[in-house]
This record gives C-alpha cells, sequence and structure tokens, in this order.
C-alpha cells in the first residue's frame, strides 16, 4: 500500500482551531514580502558575478531568465498544490496526498537539505559581510573566531569557531519563536532596505555602464562553434568546453543562479498561516517570483555594464558589487557601505525565511507520526513549534559554526531541485487520480507545465556533478534508517488504515 494522506483530512485539518494550532496571520502581502525576502539574497549578491565570470559574459540576464522560466514552471505547479491543500509543510504535504508516505518521507527528509543545511549556508556568508563592513569602521572579528576549524588563513592561522554565523542563527530563532506575525513584519522591513538598495544601485549604476563592456553580449565558445559545425564530437564538447560562455555557458549559468532562485517555496511552507490560503498563496508565490525575476536581470545588466565580467574572475571577485561601485562609481562610496548593509539584511531575511520553513515542514511531519512529538509542540502564549526551533537552532548552528560554507552550499541546491521535481510530478498523479477535487488554482496547459518543469529541474540536478549525487544518496540512505527504525512504527496515517481494514 502506498499509505496516501486524504485530502479531505489535510482540509480539514487546515481548518481547525485552538490548541496546537498555527495561527493564521499572514495576508498576502506578508506572503510576497515572505517570498522576496527568501529569494533575493546570497543568489543576487554573490552569484550573479561568479556566473557571469565562469559561464555566461554579460549574457548572464539571459541566464537569470532560464532559470526563472524553470522556477515559474514549478511555481505554477506549487500554486495549485498551495491552494487546494492549504496547511504547512509544502512539498511534503503535497507528495503525501499525491504519492504516498515513502515518497513524503523522501521529500520531508530532502527538505532539510534545502532549508537547514541553507541557512547555515547563509549564515556563514552573513559571517563574512559583516567582517567586511566592520573593516570599513576600523574593527574585525578575528579568523579563529569567525572561521571554521576546518579552515586555515594564508598566514597560517587557524579557525576555532563561527561566532557571528552562530550569532545570527540563534538571534533569528529566537524572533521565530516570539511570533510569526513579529517575524513576517520584521522581515517586511528588510526587504523593504534591501529593494530599495538593488533599485538604488540599478538606478545609479545605469548612467555608469561602459556599451564596451557588454559586447559581445554571448562571449564566444571556441568548442562550441567546432561542435555546431561538426568539427568536435558531442562527448569532447561536453567534457572540456560546455559551460564557458556561449550557448552553453548561458545554460551552464542558469544552473549557478538557480541559488539566487531558492526560496519562492518558502512561501506555502506557511500555507497554514495564511488567512486566505486558497487566494493568497499562488499570489504570493507567482508575485514574489516574477519580481525577482524583473530585478535579477536589471542588476545582470547594470553590474556586468559597470565591470567588465572578466574582472569578476581576479580582483572583483570578493563582494563584486562593492568592487564594481569602488572602482567605477566615483563618489558613491555611501553606496557601497550600504550594499553590504543590504547584503547583510538580505542574508539575515534568508536565514529567517529558511529556518521558518524548516520547522514548518517538521511541524507537519510530527503531526504524521514521522518524526517524534516535540516537533509539533506549539508554545502555550506565542503560538509557534518553539521546540523544533530549538532542535534546528542546534542543528544549523553547529554547522553554522564548525563546517565551512563550500561543503554544504551545492546540497542546497540539490535538495531543493529534487523537491521542484517531485512536485511537478504530483500535480500530474493528482489531476489523474482525483479529477474532480476543486482546485482554486489550475496549473495551466496540462500536463506540458509540469513536465517542462521536471525536465528544467532534473537536467540542472545533472549539472551540479556528480559528487552532489553521491552527497544526496548518502543523506538519503540516513533517512531511510530512521524512516525504518521510528517513522513505520509511529506513522498516523498506516495505524488508521489498518484500523479500517
Amino acid at each position: 500500500m502506498l499509505f496516501k494522506k486524504s485530502i479531505d483530512s489535510l482540509i480539514k485539518e487546515s481548518n481547525e482551531s485552538g490548541e496546537g494550532t498555527l495561527k493564521r496571520t499572514l495576508g498576502v502581502g506578508n506572503l510576497v514580502a515572505l517570498g522576496i525576502g527568501a529569494i533575493i539574497g546570497a543568489g543576487l549578491f554573490v552569484r550573479t558575478a561568479a556566473a557571469a565570470a565562469d559561464h555566461a559574459g554579460p549574457a548572464v540576464t539571459l541566464s537569470f531568465i532560464l532559470a526563472a522560466v524553470g522556477c515559474a514552471l514549478a511555481g505554477l505547479c506549487y500554486a495549485e498544490f498551495a491552494s487546494m491543500i492549504p496547511i504547512a509543510g509544502s512539498a511534503y504535504t503535497y507528495s503525501y496526498a499525491t504519492m504516498g508516505e515513502v515518497v513524503a518521507w523522501i521529500i520531508g527528509w530532502d527538505l532539510v537539505l534545502e532549508y537547514a543545511l541553507g541557512a547555515a549556508t547563509v549564515s556563514i556568508a552573513w559571517s563574512e559581510y559583516l567582517n567586511k563592513l566592520l573593516e570599513n569602521f576600523g574593527f574585525s572579528v578575528p579568523y579563529a573566531l569567525c572561521h571554521s576549524p576546518f579552515q586555515t588563513s594564508p598566514d597560517g592561522i587557524s579557525g576555532i569557531i563561527n561566532l557571528p554565523a552562530l550569532f545570527i542563527v540563534c538571534l533569528l530563532t529566537f524572533v521565530l519563536i516570539r511570533g510569526t506575525q513579529e517575524s513576517a513584519t520584521l522581515n517586511g522591513i528588510i526587504v523593504i532596505l534591501k529593494v530599495a538598495i538593488v533599485i538604488a544601485f540599478i538606478a545609479i549604476g545605469w548612467g555608469f555602464m561602459n556599451p564596451a563592456n557588454h559586447t559581445p553580449y554571448i562571449p564566444v565558445n571556441e568548442g562550441e562553434v567546432k561542435f555546431l559545425k561538426g568539427q568536435e564530437g558531442f562527448f569532447d564538447f561536453f567534457t572540456h568546453s560546455f559551460g564557458k560562455f556561449g550557448w552553453s555557458g548561458i545554460i551552464a549559468g542558469a544552473g549557478v543562479v538557480f541559488f539566487a532562485f531558492i526560496g519562492f517555496d518558502a512561501v506555502s511552507t506557511a500555507a497554514q498561516e495564511a488567512k486566505n490560503p486558497k487566494k493568497d498563496m499562488p499570489a504570493g508565490i507567482l508575485i514574489s517570483l516574477a519580481i525577482c525575476t524583473v530585478l535579477y536581470v536589471l542588476f545582470g545588466h547594470v553590474i556586468t555594464g559597470v565591470a567588465n565580467y572578466t574582472e569578476f574572475a581576479g580582483a572583483g571577485k570578493e563582494a563584486s558589487v562593492a568592487y564594481a561601485i569602488e572602482k567605477y562609481m566615483h563618489n558613491y562610496h555611501w553606496l557601497s557601505t550600504l550594499v553590504t548593509v543590504a547584503i547583510l539584511a538580505g542574508f539575515s531575511s534568508v536565514i529567517l525565511v529558511m529556518l521558518l520553513g524548516q520547522s514548518r515542514v517538521f511541524f507537519s511531519m510530527s503531526k504524521d507520526g514521522l518524526v517524534p512529538k516535540m516537533f509539533s509542540a506549539v508554545h502555550p502564549k506565542f503560538k509557534t513549534p518553539y521546540k523544533s526551533n530549538l532542535i534546528f537552532l542546534v542543528f544549523v548552528g553547529l554547522f553554522a559554526a564548525f563546517i565551512p560554507g563550500d561543503v554544504v552550499g551545492d546540497m542546497t541546491s540539490i535538495g531543493t531541485l529534487f523537491a521542484f521535481t517531485l512536485v511537478c510530478i504530483g500535480v500530474i498523479v493528482l489531476r489523474k487520480t482525483d479529477p474532480n477535487r476543486e482546485r482554486p488554482f489550475k496549473t495551466p496547459f496540462m500536463p506540458v507545465v509540469p513536465i517542462l518543469g521536471a525536465a528544467v529541474c532534473i537536467l540542472m540536478m545533472i549539472g551540479l556533478g556528480k559528487h552532489n549525487w553521491e552527497r544526496l544518496m548518502i543523506w538519503m540512505v540516513l533517512g531511510f534508517i530512521i524512516y525504518f527504525a521510528y517513522s513505520v512504527k509511529h506513522s498516523v496515517v498506516r495505524k488508521n488504515q489498518k484500523l479500517q481494514n
């Protein structure tokens, strides 16, 4: 048996109120801000320059559009599920209703890679940028106290613990425990700040663009030219030249900047706290994705126009935005400092939303008996899953304090893409198995949109390389050990179906 969770029971659960339930406080504005807060962060301020320097050149704007198309396809599938199953848990809940408990467990366990490890990775980046800001005022955190024990400085100093990364995880966890509405308010302030800074950079930087930096817009890939002319075989091209500029560089760049879009699905994890989830969830997902795509394309166009993309492979690799401002946008040093502040704020809101998403996924899994009850314990006053927040504070805090950021960074992407793929497949499955179910929002052009969405996500997963696939497999094996040792025995759905039989 697949042990599926009844959609009727999910909807009934979403309408419950009282002790042990989450408080509905979020409107469509909060959800759009939540989405923008999760999306604009490390991806925009860090990955844009990396993708331009290594893969796409000025055509990084096209990479953003390609990645956005893939996310939009998955987003349309998320929107259908979020409107008809308005409950916390995101892809985990959707897969439980469509493909059964085993797939739901895989997704729930997999989402730890997206949310918990993603929060740890961004908190480590937050620590680095905090130091850059402090250096402007003549201060700095000693190397040993802001780096992992596995890292050593060029001067031979070994790291001990990353205290700033641990600090921001602790601070934002306690904000979340205080309440979702309070967290959404803080996030809304941060979103306004960082969007204002991004728009300021675009508006001011537009006048400093050098047209020569955009010529050629798509740098030539000699291997790609030979392949298209039939002078080089596909294997040689794929091994040596694929992704090194040209049209293949745009595709590879899309895989890199995909990290910049991670987070829009976090809106769906807050469905049980939305005031009008059937209407507001699709709007929150799609509007936040659309706003961020426009900002990304304009931002990529301006930064590669102000500084030549080749500079981001060398001197401008670190803090690329500040580099472009200080070298080419004279008399705007104040903007460089503000951009660093915006980056810190942006990272903070990403961490906040990822921690919120993680606790809500495990809240749902705990309600279903797949993880211990402590993950669904709700604070009597604040109505938040405070024990879950505290447990993930320890888990995320350990990674943030003691593990280098690059070890877990790409695992976030592959975990997210895997979740997106199963959501796309789930929409098709549910249309076949439950065609008469009310769908306040319907994914258009069925089944083309979900099929294309799954295909694009799988293509990006392949592009992440074998090492990330190996890490994903190890993580999944660990998850199955927990599932068969604990979850099978405590599953509420299994117990109910066995009683019915």
